[in-house]
C-alpha cells in the first residue's frame, strides 16, 4: 500500500465538518498547520502544547513518534493497535512501512473525540455481522494467544480505535430493547454510543465485577462517571460497560488526555497529581477542577488502582471551546506493572497515604481537603458491602479487602 503524505484534520461536534490544518510528512518528519479560518474562530484544540498560530509546527520525537499528543490520542493503543497491526499483517501488509499519518488515516473518522483525517485509508471493512458476547471473548482471548481466528476484520471493526490494554468494542446500545448492533458514527433513534470490555488472560474470572463495585464505589466516593453496566452473554458470563462519554446522542465531544495534553510518556511517567491539578484549573479556570482531581487520587489510593496513569485521565471540550475534567474511567483494582501509582502523590508513588494527600491539597489551596479525603476513604472502607452488592467472588472479596484497609 502507498503511504499518505498528508493529511486534512477536521473536527465534527455535530454533522458539520470544520478543517483545522493538515498534517504533512516528509521522511519520517510530521509537521502540522493550521488553517487560517480555523485561527479565526478561537478554539483551542490543545492549548498546552499546539496552541492556535500561523506557523509550520513540528513535535519532538518522543514521546508520540513526532505527533502533537491531540493527534495521538486519536490513534489506539494497546487493544486497538494490536487489532490493527493483526489485521494488516494478515492482509500481507509490511507493517515496516506504516507510519503515523498512515495509521490516523486508518482511524479516518472513526477515532474517540471528535476530530477527523482525511483521505481516509482505502483500508475497508464493510461487512456486517451478527454477533455473541461469548463469541467476542473467545476471540479476544485467541487473539491475545496469538491463536488464529475467522473474526479478526469483525474484532476490528467493533474494536480497532479503542484504546486501553484489556479487549475492547465500541457498540450501539439501546437501553429500552437491551438490543446491541455494530458501532456506527450515526447510530439509530433509541441506541447509545457504548463501550464494552473482556477480560485479559491475566485477569480474575470476575474482573468485571469487580469493576463494577469499583464503578458503585467510586459514584458513591462523588466522583463523576459515565453510566455503566453489566452486559451478560448466553453463558451467563458477564462484562463490564461504560456509555462513551465523547459522544451525546451522535453528536461528538473534543477529547484530549493528560498524557496528550502534557506530551508525558504514560508507560514512564514522572507526572504528579499536582500537575493534574494544574492542568485541569489551567483548562476549567475553576478552584473546583482541583476538588475533582484530588477526589480521584484520593480513590484510587484507597481502592489501590496503581494503573492511574496519564493516559487514564481525560478532558472534553465543547464546540463552543469549553474544557472540562472529563468522568472518570477504568477506576479498578491494580497493582500496575511496577507495583508502585503511575501518577505520585506529593512526589510518592509506592505508598501514598492521607498525608501525602493533604500535603497534595495544601500546596492548591483546597480549603475542605480534610472532609473530602476522609468521605472517600469511608466509602473505600465498605467495599465489601459493594462486593457483595455487585456478586465478586468471595476470593476476590475477601483479597481485595486484606489490601484496601478496614474490613467491612
Amino acid at each position: 500500500m502507498e503511504s499518505i503524505k498528508k493529511l486534512i484534520v477536521s473536527i465534527t461536534f455535530n454533522k458539520i465538518e470544520i478543517e483545522v490544518g493538515e498534517l504533512v510528512i516528509d521522511k519520517r518528519d510530521i509537521y502540522f498547520k493550521y488553517y487560517s479560518d480555523f485561527i479565526s474562530q478561537g478554539i483551542e484544540i490543545s492549548p498546552l502544547k499546539l496552541k492556535l498560530n500561523k506557523e509550520i509546527n513540528s513535535a519532538d520525537a518522543f514521546p508520540f513518534d513526532g505527533l502533537f499528543g491531540v493527534f495521538a490520542d486519536s490513534l489506539p493503543d494497546g487493544w486497538g493497535r494490536l487489532l490493527l497491526d493483526r489485521a494488516l499483517t494478515a492482509k500481507g501488509i509490511d507493517m515496516s512501512n506504516i507510519t503515523m499519518l498512515d495509521r490516523l488515516a486508518f482511524v479516518g473518522s472513526n477515532g474517540v473525540g471528535a476530530l477527523i483525517y482525511k483521505p481516509e485509508s482505502a483500508y475497508k471493512i464493510d461487512k456486517l455481522f451478527k454477533f455473541e458476547l461469548d463469541d467476542i471473548a473467545i476471540a479476544a482471548h485467541q487473539i491475545l494467544t496469538g491463536t488464529a481466528t475467522e473474526i479478526l476484520d469483525e474484532l476490528y471493526i467493533l474494536g480497532g480505535s479503542s484504546g486501553g490494554a484489556r479487549p475492547k468494542i465500541l457498540v450501539g446500545y439501546n437501553p429500552k430493547t437491551e438490543q446491541i448492533m455494530v458501532s456506527k458514527k450515526e447510530l439509530p433513534p433509541d441506541y447509545e454510543h457504548w463501550l464494552i470490555k473482556f477480560p485479559s488472560s491475566a485477569d480474575r474470572p470476575d474482573i468485571s465485577n469487580i469493576e463494577y463495585a469499583y464503578y458503585q464505589m467510586a459514584l458513591d466516593a462523588g466522583i463523576e462517571m459515565s453510566e455503566s453496566k453489566l452486559f451478560k452473554g448466553k453463558s451467563g458470563q458477564v462484562y463490564f460497560g461504560t456509555k462513551r462519554f465523547d459522544r451525546i446522542g451522535n453528536n461528538r465531544l473534543h477529547m484530549h488526555s493528560a498524557a496528550g495534553m502534557m506530551h508525558d510518556d504514560f508507560r514512564l511517567s514522572n507526572l504528579d497529581y499536582g500537575n493534574i491539578m494544574d492542568c485541569a484549573f489551567r483548562l476549567e479556570r475553576d478552584v473546583r477542577a482541583y476538588e475533582k482531581i484530588l477526589r480521584l487520587a484520593a480513590f484510587n489510593v484507597f481502592a489501590h488502582n496503581r494503573d492511574d496513569h496519564s493516559k487514564n485521565i481525560s478532558f472534553l471540550m465543547d464546540e463552543n471551546g469549553n474544557w472540562k475534567v472529563a468522568p472518570a474511567y477504568d477506576l479498578t483494582f491494580s497493582s500496575s506493572g511496577h507495583g508502585m501509582h503511575s501518577t505520585m502523590v506529593s512526589g510518592e508513588s509506592a505508598k501514598p497515604t492521607k498525608e501525602h494527600l493533604l500535603e497534595l491539597a495544601n500546596y492548591f489551596n483546597i480549603k475542605n481537603a480534610s472532609n473530602i479525603i476522609d468521605q472517600v476513604q469511608a466509602v473505600v472502607y465498605n467495599w465489601k458491602v459493594y462486593a457483595k452488592k455487585c456478586h465478586v467472588s468471595n476470593d476476590s472479596m475477601n483479597r481485595i479487602a486484606k489490601v484496601i484497609g478496614k474490613k467491612s
